[in-house]
């Protein structure tokens, strides 16, 4: 069982060297990109399913509350917290509309939407994004494997090189912790 561990950790930490290295890039691109718009007073709204809500919600606290310097709240809002509007929207309207009806709702022209999908087919996930571009948002995906359906409507898609959810997963958390922190130190030591 040991050496079961080490090799999780062990095929872990490849996928994200390799993610890294794969999008290093675009990473300090997005970080700068959200970074701006927190400055222009725009906000972040971030959505997914099961553990991708969580990462959602995870990465909005961040914004809020603080990664590591003390600082501003920054506006970000997770979409899969709030259960009253989770199951009114899906009773009165159907799962697939969960996203899609509450980006509607709070997004804006210059807002960012980040939609986090491990297959990148979830359909309330796309009809999210659908909705985030129709209203002028900019929209960045977290996915795996292949980016699924996803990867190729999202202006920035994110695709860790794995179809292992658990994989995918890790590094969606790395990349948000990564972010928050590029973000951090773009707004604090550029401030508007």
């Amino acid at each position: 069982m040991k050496e079961l561990a080490i090799k999780a950790f062990d095929d872990s930490a490849e996928i994200k060297r390799r993610f890294a290295r794969d999008h290093a890039d675009r990473i300090v691109q997005v970080a700068q990109l959200i970074g701006g718009a927190f400055q222009a007073g725009h906000k972040v709204l971030l959505f997914g399913n099961g553990g991708s809500s969580t990462d959602a919600a995870h990465i909005a606290a961040e914004f809020v509350g603080r990664y590591k310097r003390e600082r501003a709240p920054l506006p970000a809002i997770a979409l899969a917290t709030d259960i009253a509007a989770i199951t009114c929207i899906a009773s009165d309207y159907g799962f697939e509309e969960l996203f899609a009806r509450q980006v509607r709702a709070h997004g804006q022209r210059g807002d960012v939407a980040i939609a986090i999908s491990t297959s990148g087919n979830s359909p309330n996930v796309l009809k999210g994004v659908e909705a985030a571009k129709a209203l002028g948002l900019t929209t960045i995906a977290w996915t795996g494997g292949t980016g699924g359906k996803l990867a190729g409507m999202v202006d920035y898609a994110f695709v860790v090189p794995s179809t292992l959810t658990a994989r995918i997963q890790e590094s969606h958390i790395t990349l948000g912790h990564v972010l928050c922190e590029l973000i951090e130190d773009h707004v604090l030591a550029n401030p508007a």
